[in-house]
């Protein structure tokens, strides 16, 4: 038996402006785009990892109200899980998404745990970290 992680769901208030930050800032390519009931959803890869997507969708969407207003509240107070990416490069990663203009909440540092790490909040006030294993 295997088993992989196929889907990572990322709460976002506007696909678009989400989209600028993962599919520009980030180089994650478009792998699909629904739409449905006034709502979308936009599923991002990266050519290294072409079995796992990250899906993109408004708070309400596909939910109840009461559940999408929960959500929403979560999302607004910038408490939703945040996503880790990793790269092999975190001084050009940081500056290519730093130039994007996304909030910065810390610059590339080396971590007492190993990795060298830095940390970005997405347009929707989500928090993105990206790693770099230490060199050997």
């Amino acid at each position: 038996m295997t088993i992989a992680l196929q889907y990572c769901h990322i709460t976002v208030n506007d696909v678009d402006q989400a989209l600028a930050f993962y599919g520009d800032a980030l180089d994650l390519e478009v792998r699909n785009d629904v739409a449905s009931d006034g709502f979308r959803w936009v599923t991002l890869g990266s050519p290294t990892q072409p079995g796992l997507e990250i899906v993109l969708s408004e708070p309400h969407a596909g939910r109840s109200q009461a559940d999408g207003d929960a959500l929403q509240e979560l999302l607004t107070k910038g408490v939703l899980p945040m996503t880790v990416f990793r790269t092999d490069d975190l001084d050009a990663t940081f500056e290519k998404v730093r130039g994007s203009g996304a909030e910065v909440l810390q610059e590339p540092i080396d971590q007492p745990w190993g990795p060298r790490d830095c940390a970005f909040r997405d347009p929707s006030g989500n928090m993105v970290r990206i790693t770099q294993e230490p060199k050997a």
